[in-house]
């Protein structure tokens, strides 16, 4: 598995979301882009805070869970703790939620907005161990450019 290179994939996204404002199409060509460039995954995509629940975004892969309570799975506790949850193997999580169970690994990032978290980035894998502290710090960086354009 070759390496990501998270600084350009960060620049291609600032990049290509220059200009847009409308959330829905930046998600929608983040998970894109994300997903053609990430190797060893089977999903990405965003989940969106409405009211106590996550409600799916726009994603790539198989259909997926629609509601995610805050608190509950691996996206819920991302929410819940405000902190990245990086997952090497998702049937030893506590109250994972299986919503493909071809998913082994699993990251999750917040996504904040004027300091509230409105969403997350979740990323499955269908190995264990995917995901590497410098996944998370390569990810962070891209979450930080998606930000900026919300």
């Amino acid at each position: 598995m070759e390496k990501p290179n998270y600084k350009l994939l960060a620049r291609q996204l600032d990049a290509l979301l220059k200009g847009e404002t409308d959330l829905i199409a930046n998600l929608s060509n983040a998970s894109a882009l994300l997903n053609d460039q990430l190797d060893n995954i089977n999903w990405l995509g965003f989940y969106l805070i409405k009211g106590n629940e996550l409600i799916l975004g726009p994603f790539q892969g198989k259909p997926a869970c629609v509601h995610i309570p805050i608190g509950k799975g691996v996206c819920g506790t991302a929410v819940a703790k405000a902190e990245i949850q990086r997952v090497a193997d998702v049937n030893a999580f506590p109250g994972h939620i299986a919503c493909d169970a071809n998913s082994q690994s699993e990251i999750v990032l917040p996504i904040y907005q004027n300091n509230t978290i409105i969403g997350v980035l979740d990323i499955d894998a269908p190995i264990t161990n995917r995901f590497s502290k410098d996944d998370e710090e390569g990810l962070k960086e891209v979450v930080t450019v998606l930000e900026k354009h919300l």
